[in-house]
């Protein structure tokens, strides 16, 4: 059969779409299960981290972008957030130049349990790390899945990936490991390493 001009077949097609479909399905279903395993002793739910999790490193957030980035129907991303404020996680609030958005903050109680979720992290309970253990023994890294995020790029946007960068270049900064356990370090601390990291450039 010939290429069309696209440079593709329906047949080509139909295999890379569902082999994406099909793996992405089986990944899932061992992320959730990991997921919920590490949220369940704080009576979260995915989406509810998520929320914590978005807020936190937007440092507040709208619940359009709650939505955007959690890649979350509105009136998910609205009624867990409401469940999270009735908890003392999540304040609500407006802008005075934006009456139209609602707007979400993580409140002293939500950002102390996103950083004890952060501590109580356990590598050897993730399926997935363990998963990705033999690449990191046989390259000396973990698989940095460029192709998966060109593509989650070209469907999303370059503001996702944006926002999905920025999370995990915050836990590059603020956070250190301690006896095998992610502690964020303190504002103290923070102005102890900057002046070393200037006095060696």
């Amino acid at each position: 059969m010939k290429k069309n001009e696209k440079d593709y077949t329906v047949k080509e097609a139909l295999l890379f779409s569902q082999r994406i479909a099909q793996l992405s399905k089986a990944l899932w279903k061992s992320i959730e299960k990991d997921w919920q395993q590490w949220i369940k002793p704080y009576d979260l739910n995915i989406n509810e981290h998520h929320i914590l999790w978005i807020a936190y490193h937007l440092k507040g957030a709208s619940i359009s972008e709650i939505v955007k980035f959690g890649v979350m129907h509105v009136s998910t991303a609205f009624n867990f957030s409401k469940k999270l404020e009735e908890r003392g996680f999540l304040e609500f609030s407006k802008k005075l130049d934006d009456k139209r958005n609602t707007y979400i903050q993580l409140t002293p109680k939500g950002e102390g349990i996103l950083l004890q979720l952060m501590e109580d992290y356990d590598p050897a309970r993730n399926a997935v790390f363990k998963g990705a253990m033999p690449l990191q023994s046989l390259y000396g890294k973990f698989p940095e899945i460029i192709e998966m995020m060109a593509i989650i790029r070209n469907i999303y946007g370059d503001d996702f990936m944006e926002i999905f960068e920025r999370s995990f270049s915050n836990i590059e900064k603020e956070f250190e490991e301690e006896d095998g356990r992610l502690k964020k370090i303190e504002a103290e601390e923070k102005e102890e390493e900057q002046p070393k990291a200037a006095a060696n450039q």
